[in-house]
């Protein structure tokens, strides 16, 4: 099985970036512990600030990965391209959020990309990754 992560603007700064909020371990090492976790996976990440950047990658994997997961971070707000993008690929996505963005900021309590997604997860911290590559394990399985 080979699954994507794909992460938006200023998700780089994980691990350094507003910590009371995001916590303190940088994702690369994240990343890390997921692929010893998940060593029978090809687990591959991604991660641009760029809207078009994100557009291309999910373009590029959409048609012939198993599974995305896609952390958007701002663009989960306001990224119509994004949420067309998801919608135009096969690959199924699911869509994580480090934080819950229900309890954050009125702004951040609608995505335009969840609809296009075959599912959500948010507020579980980093977490989050794992319970998206074990969602997809599941789907497999039925």
């Amino acid at each position: 099985m080979k699954i994507i992560i794909i992460n938006g603007p200023n998700l780089n700064l994980l691990g350094t970036r507003e910590t009371s909020i995001y916590g303190n371990t940088f994702f690369e090492d994240y990343f890390k512990k997921l692929k010893v976790t998940y060593k029978n996976l090809t687990l591959e990440y991604f991660q641009s600030n760029v809207e078009g950047e994100i557009i291309n990658k999910l373009h590029e994997t959409g048609f012939t990965y198993d599974g995305i997961i896609l952390n958007a971070g701002g663009y989960t707000h306001t990224s119509v391209a994004i949420a067309d993008a998801v919608l135009a690929i096969n690959t199924p996505v699911v869509e994580v959020h480090v934080t819950n963005i229900f309890a954050r900021e009125s702004y951040r309590h609608n995505s335009l990309i969840a609809p296009a997604c075959k599912g959500s997860i948010a507020g579980f911290g980093l977490q989050g990754y794992h319970l998206a590559i074990e969602s997809f394990l599941t789907m497999k399985d039925n």
